[in-house]
């Protein structure tokens, strides 16, 4: 495995680092060289997947406006919609999305990727409202933050 941005690397102590490292018994949905999309354990909605980088990354809050960390959560985003696109093509709607720090549960970067309706629950919903820097970011609304400033001035 990669060495952590941000430091503090995974290892036996992340369960998605052990996901990725093919330690659990977790079913794979996707898999390539950059991230793993699996079921999350506690669905929120009529499907319910996580896309993860096989690098540890903690948080949302340790990406940044570089190409490379663009070009990741990019490809998060692309498979979770294809996934859900493949699963789940009779919703309507679709939400993806991160938590942000203290409100994220696992502490390895992972993009929640929902293909509503949300399931009976009044706290599952509001899970993933955004309030402001503390709650659920929209996966784009994320990309918008840290693209790269050469990306912006190359459409000038």
């Amino acid at each position: 495995m990669a060495e952590a941005i941000g430091g503090g690397g995974g290892g036996a102590s992340c369960i998605f680092c052990d996901i990725a490292t093919n330690s659990t018994s977790t079913t794979l949905l996707h898999s390539d060289d950059k991230v793993l999309a699996f079921q999350d354990i506690n669905p929120s909605a009529f499907r319910h997947y996580l896309v993860i980088p096989v690098e540890h990354i903690p948080t949302v809050k340790d990406l940044h406006a570089k190409a490379e960390h663009y070009s990741l959560v990019n490809h998060m985003l692309e498979v979770g919609r294809t996934l859900l696109h493949r699963d789940a093509p009779q919703s309507k709607h679709y939400r993806f999305g991160f938590h942000q720090p203290p409100l994220n549960s696992v502490n390895h970067l992972h993009l929640h990727c929902l293909a509503l309706p949300y399931t009976p629950s009044r706290w599952r919903c509001m899970k993933y409202m955004s309030f402001g820097p503390l709650g659920f970011i929209e996966a784009e609304k994320f990309l918008e933050k840290i693209k790269p400033l050469s990306s912006v001035h190359s459409k000038v």
